[in-house]
C-alpha cells in the first residue's frame, strides 16, 4: 500500500507552489501583472510534471519494498526562485528519500529513472493533445487556453526530464548512468531533443512538422 505522511503532503504542496511560481516568473519575464494569468496555466504543467515525477520515484521504491518519502529542501526552494530571475529555473526543491540499508546500482537506477520517464511520457501526451486541438485553437478561446496549457506542459516536462538526467551531484542522471550508460544516453537524448525543439521551433513548429 502506498502511504503518505502529513509532512510529506505539506512538503509536496509547498514545493509545487514554489516551482510553479518560479516557472511563472521565468515565462512572464518578471512581468508580475501577467503572472495572475499564467500561474494557473503553469500549475497544470508543473503540477503534473513535478508531482508525478516525485511519485514515480516513490512508487518505484515502494514497489521494491522500501519505504520512501518526499522531503523539501529549503535552500533548493530559494535557489529555484532566485534562478528564475536569471532566465533559468534550477528545479531542485526537494527529493524522494528511499530508506534502505543498501541499494544496488540497478535498483537505485530504476528508482531514479522513473521520475524523468514520467516527465517524458507527460511531455508526449501534452504534445499529442496540442496536435489534436491545434486546428480548433484558431477559432475557440477555450481551445486556445488548452493549447497554451499543453504547450507549456510539453516544454516544462521536457526540461524537467533533461535537467534531472544531468549526471551531476545527486540528480537522477548520476544514478542512472552508474546503472546503465546506454539507457541514460537514450533517455537524455530523447528529453534533450524535445527540450531543444521546444526552445527553438516551439510547440507550434513541432506540430507543423508532425502534420506536414
Amino acid at each position: 500500500m502506498f502511504k503518505f505522511t502529513s509532512n510529506e503532503v505539506r512538503d509536496l504542496i509547498i514545493s509545487f507552489f514554489v516551482i510553479s511560481l518560479s516557472f511563472s516568473i521565468l515565462y512572464t519575464g518578471r512581468d508580475f501583472s501577467a503572472m495572475y494569468f499564467i500561474l494557473p496555466i503553469v500549475m497544470v504543467g508543473v503540477g503534473l510534471g513535478f508531482i508525478l515525477h516525485e511519485l514515480g520515484h516513490k512508487f518505484s521504491a515502494m514497489h521494491f519494498g522500501y519505504w520512501s518519502e518526499y522531503q523539501l529542501w529549503p535552500v533548493g526552494l530559494i535557489i529555484a526562485l532566485a534562478s528564475s530571475f536569471c532566465g533559468i529555473v534550477f528545479a531542485a526543491p526537494g527529493a524522494v528519500y528511499t530508506y534502505a540499508n543498501f541499494l544496488d546500482d540497478r535498483t537505485n537506477g530504476i528508482i531514479s529513472i522513473a521520475g524523468p520517464i514520467v516527465n517524458i511520457v507527460l511531455a508526449i501526451v501534452f504534445l499529442l493533445i496540442a496536435t489534436v486541438i491545434y486546428p480548433m485553437a484558431f477559432f475557440n478561446p477555450t481551445m486556445q487556453i488548452i493549447f497554451l496549457v499543453c504547450s507549456l506542459g510539453f516544454t516544462i516536462n521536457s526540461y524537467l526530464a533533461t535537467f534531472n538526467l544531468i549526471p551531476i551531484w545527486n540528480l537522477d542522471g548520476s544514478k542512472v548512468l552508474r546503472w546503465n550508460g546506454l539507457i541514460w544516453i537514450v533517455t537524455i537524448a530523447i528529453s534533450g531533443i524535445m527540450t531543444y525543439l521546444s526552445m527553438t521551433v516551439g510547440v507550434e513548429g513541432i506540430i507543423k512538422i508532425l502534420i506536414g
